[in-house]
């Protein structure tokens, strides 16, 4: 796939993300698109799990907001890296969030399959994130990965 199109789709991503629009992000997948988010250790598969990951992920921090600043592309990957910037809300991640808005760099490696994206990895520092947001990382690690990450 040519580079532009991929920074195309990339950008439209985030752009769509940045409006918390969820038809308008899944409207740009492949219907084996796989997420990965790594720092909240979830992967989703298909259509129907981006769906339901976005949908909750934008319940959590429902002023998400996304700026790529760069990019390199290789064959049909994409990296690109930006800054979020997302409040944590409720207590999903089994700590009570200070209610500020968190302001992180970003990593995203984009693949592609028929002109859609096909994959997502979304890397960035969870200590970062709970550090802004007033909670603790252990008991954030806790809820998310179970046992003791102390």
């Amino acid at each position: 796939m040519d580079s532009h199109r991929m920074v195309e789709l990339a950008e439209g991503l985030a752009a769509a993300k940045s409006r918390r629009d969820v038809p308008a992000a899944m409207k740009l997948f492949h219907q084996e698109m796989a997420l990965e988010a790594p720092a909240f250790g979830t992967t989703a598969h298909g259509l129907a799990q981006n769906e339901e990951a976005l949908t909750r992920f934008f319940a959590s921090f429902p002023d998400y907001d996304v700026t790529l600043q760069g990019h390199a592309a290789n064959g049909d990957i994409l990296a690109c890296w930006g800054t979020a910037r997302m409040t944590m809300t409720g207590d999903r991640f089994g700590a009570l969030p200070n209610g500020r808005r968190a302001e992180l760099p970003v990593f995203i490696r984009f693949s592609f399959q028929d002109d859609l994206i096909s994959g997502e990895w979304f890397h960035f520092d969870l200590s970062e994130l709970c550090a802004q947001s007033g909670v603790s990382t252990d008991a954030v690690r806790r809820k998310l990965f179970g046992g003791d990450h102390a």
